[in-house]
């Protein structure tokens, strides 16, 4: 049953990826509180990023300007049936990114989770995220010059919100059909946390 805090928590939740994914900067201050805090937790090599910055413009900085400076093409989805706020936060939210690295000639597809804080809702003001960690457990790079596989996941794949249902069949109907789709595999069911990678608050 959905209710009003998750409706406006899915409303931020989408801001976010229009931000993020359309290199759109001003959005993320629609996103997050100006103390807000990002947090990272990375089980890959293969990305890299701060392990905590503070501000809402330093956010801005770090996941839409820096980030869309060497990737393009990006789709990040939300990997759920349906949203599960309890107390102002939302957890282990499993997300899916495909994405292009022009400069490489490569796609990249990564997986892992989200946790997000919320501030509370008085006086009438909307909720903004006041803390977001992001655990990435993995990132592949595949070779694609043309683009082509990207455009094949992509077109495959329901965004910014995609059930786990349909993750599976999509990416196993692709594995299955193509060779060149082996890549997908270890992507066809949702993360799980970094249990032992989480940051302390």
């Amino acid at each position: 049953m959905k209710t009003p805090a998750a409706d406006s928590y899915r409303a931020l939740l989408e801001a976010y990826i229009d931000a993020k994914d359309n290199n759109r900067p001003q959005r993320i201050h629609d996103v997050f509180a100006p103390d807000a805090e990002l947090v990272f937790s990375l089980a890959t090599a293969n990305i890299t990023f701060p392990s905590r910055v503070t501000g809402a413009n330093a956010i801005a900085k770090t996941l839409v300007t820096d980030f869309g400076a060497r990737y393009s093409q990006c789709r990040t989805s939300y990997v759920c049936d349906a949203l599960q706020p309890r107390n102002g936060s939302i957890a282990a939210l499993p997300w899916l990114v495909v994405m292009r690295e022009p400069e490489a000639g490569t796609l990249r597809i990564g997986h892992g989770v989200y946790d997000w804080t919320f501030s509370p809702a008085v006086d009438g003001a909307e909720p903004r995220v006041t803390r977001f960690h992001i655990q990435i457990a993995r990132m592949d790079v595949i070779a694609d010059g043309d683009a082509r596989l990207l455009a094949q996941v992509h077109e495959r794949l329901s965004y910014p919100w995609l059930s786990p249902v349909a993750l599976r069949d999509e990416l196993d109907s692709l594995r299955r059909a193509t060779p060149a789709f082996v890549f997908v595999a270890p992507f066809i069911e949702p993360a799980a946390p970094l249990v032992s990678l989480t940051s302390p608050r």
